[in-house]
């Protein structure tokens, strides 16, 4: 049986780390993390679509999990954007793509700015150009926190997610977490991404200022070009994306399908009912 994990080629010849899963000659699907997280976020997603026919193709994105850092920072979205880009055209067809947070917003510069054409569809879950400023500085300030000191043990790194999530069970360090962190020769355990990542997001954050409405850059420029088909997911209690940011973006992108998860945070993708929601955009 082929390896299912193997290493694509995104902008300029980026190492970018992949996990695929469902028959060779299916209908291919990227699916791109969130920051912070790697292809692993995919995991049950990955599973019904390859039970439904889909070649799912789960990334890691550049300076995440085992995909190369970029050793000269570039970890802007238009950066993300190029390496989806790349991996899309080294495909023998347009695959779909379904992108949360970070990948969502590196797949609508994607196609709606680097390479329109690029992809069969777009899936954005839980993500719209403009962004709630106080969501936006939750994760920002979650992800900071212990971006360079790191964690003393596992289950360290598991109570301060469960302080971040306080809607989900309080629970010690799984094996799943273990994807999500590194332990270094001085022993301590550190997030399996690129902390110059973290920098570059606070440093842009900061030159933005408190200002709630991120839709009127050059994102929401793109998402208004977007012509393909579309599919924006919201997860009902998300603090990233507003009733007012779905409405916003609805107003610039009209074709747009859209879900609600009831109950769901920013935290979609661990969702049980949200594949379902995602296969209408790829079938």
């Amino acid at each position: 049986m082929p390896n299912p994990h193997f290493t694509l080629s995104g902008h300029s010849g980026h190492a970018i780390a992949a996990l695929t899963e469902g028959p060779e000659q299916g209908f291919p699907v990227l699916l791109a993390h969130g920051g912070g997280q790697t292809k692993r976020a995919w995991k049950q997603v990955t599973a019904m679509l390859a039970r439904h026919g889909f070649r799912a193709i789960a990334l890691d994105l550049r300076g995440h999990g085992e995909s190369a850092w970029a050793d000269d920072g570039a970890y802007d979205i238009v950066d993300f954007a190029g390496d989806l880009v790349a991996i899309a055209g080294s495909l023998d067809r347009k695959p779909a793509l379904i992108g949360a947070s970070l990948g969502g917003l590196a797949g609508i510069m994607a196609e709606g700015e680097v390479a329109p054409g690029s992809f069969a569809s777009l899936t954005l879950v839980d993500i719209t150009p403009q962004m709630e400023a106080g969501g936006v500085t939750r994760v920002v300030g979650f992800m900071a926190a212990h971006a360079r000191e790191g964690f003393a043990s596992p289950d360290e790194a598991a109570r301060v997610i469960s302080e971040y999530l306080p809607h989900r069970p309080s629970r010690k360090a799984s094996s799943g977490l273990a994807h999500y962190l590194r332990q270094k020769e001085d022993g301590r355990y550190y997030w399996h991404w690129d902390p110059a990542f973290i920098d570059g997001i606070m440093r842009r954050h900061a030159e933005r200022g408190d200002g709630s409405d991120y839709g009127l850059g050059e994102l929401g420029e793109a998402a208004a070009r977007l012509a393909l088909p579309v599919h924006l997911i919201r997860g009902g209690s998300s603090d990233l994306v507003s009733p007012e940011a779905v409405a916003h973006f609805r107003a610039l992108v009209p074709h747009a399908a859209y879900s609600d998860i009831a109950d769901a945070t920013h935290m979609v993708s661990a969702t049980r009912t949200t594949p379902l929601a995602t296969r209408s955009s790829i079938s």
